[in-house]
């Protein structure tokens, strides 16, 4: 995804087990929607509970926050119940979502390749097109992060 492009349609499925949509469940809404590796991880409990903390002033600056991952509709719940998260994790069974957002990618660790999702950030206006993207997103303040990006 480039910068002003438009995001897809399909996000995700929530803990209904039904097609969130931006169209739809997002209308005219600008979104922050976060693509992180595994529920439950260090790094991926502290981008949360950061997001989490500075929610409500992303929300004030108009702001929603989607959360996304390949993982589990039950492992979601568990993540969110027990850090308190308040914005809703999506789940990415197929893998069609994290492809369309090019955030599935060749990865490397202990010399060894595998496929993987890349933790990235994406900003979109009310119309859904991409107005900022973080590739480097610092997991422990990520809500600052945001705010500082935003702010400007």
């Amino acid at each position: 995804m480039e910068i002003g492009e438009y995001i897809p349609n399909h996000l995700g499925i929530d803990e209904e087990g039904r097609m969130v949509t931006a169209s739809g469940d997002y209308a005219h809404q600008p979104l922050i929607i976060y693509f992180y590796p595994k529920d439950n991880t260090p790094g991926c409990t502290a981008e949360a509970c950061s997001l989490r903390d500075g929610y409500e002033q992303l929300k004030k600056m108009g702001y929603s926050i989607i959360g996304i991952n390949r993982d589990t509709v039950a492992s979601h719940q568990k993540f969110a119940a027990k850090h308190n998260l308040t914005f809703p994790l999506l789940t990415d069974v197929t893998g069609e979502v994290c492809e369309a957002f090019g955030v599935w990618q060749m990865k490397k660790m202990c010399g060894r390749e595998y496929m993987g999702l890349v933790r990235t950030t994406f900003v979109t206006d009310a119309d859904h097109r991409l107005t900022h993207m973080i590739k480097k997103v610092n997991t422990k303040a990520a809500a600052e992060q945001l705010v500082e990006l935003l702010g400007k």
